[in-house]
C-alpha cells in the first residue's frame, strides 16, 4: 500500500454520522475493518485508545491519499496540533492494525491522560453501543 494508512476507532469510523467523518470519506479510501491491540474507554460520547496488550480494538482503516492534509485538519479535530496548549487529549501515534488484508503499520489518535475512573468498552467497540 502506497498510501498513508489510518486507523479509526470511534466517531470517524465508517458506521459514524458526523460531519468530521463525512469530510474522512470524502477524502480517504475505506480499506475496511480493522482491529488494534489495545483498550478503549469511554471519555464521554467519544472514545479514547490506549495502545498495547492483548485485548483488541475494533476499528476501521482508511487510505490517505493527501495523508499531510488529512492528517493537519485531524490534528485540529483531535486538539493536538502544535499550537494547543499541553496536557492533550490525544497524541498522534503510529501502531500496528490487523487490516482485512494483513498487518499495516498506521497513523491512530492515543488517548494521553490517565484513564483512572473511565469505563472500559467491553469488546473494544465502540459502535456496539458497548
Amino acid at each position: 500500500m502506497s498510501e498513508a494508512a489510518l486507523f479509526v476507532y470511534g466517531t470517524l469510523r465508517a458506521g459514524f454520522d458526523s460531519s468530521m467523518a463525512r469530510r474522512l470519506r470524502a477524502e480517504a479510501r475505506l480499506i475496511g475493518p480493522a482491529r488494534a491491540q489495545g483498550l478503549l474507554y469511554r471519555i464521554t460520547h467519544y472514545p479514547g485508545f490506549v495502545p498495547g496488550g492483548d485485548a483488541w480494538v475494533m476499528g476501521d482503516l482508511f487510505a490517505l491519499a493527501d495523508a499531510a492534509t488529512t492528517l493537519a485538519w485531524l490534528d485540529e479535530y483531535e486538539e493536538c496540533a502544535p499550537h494547543f496548549p499541553p496536557p492533550h487529549e490525544y497524541r498522534r501515534v503510529r501502531t500496528s492494525v490487523a487490516g482485512p488484508h494483513g498487518p499495516v503499520l498506521a497513523w491512530t489518535y492515543a488517548y494521553a491522560r490517565a484513564v483512572d475512573g473511565l469505563a472500559r468498552i467491553d469488546g473494544g467497540d465502540f459502535l456496539s453501543g458497548g
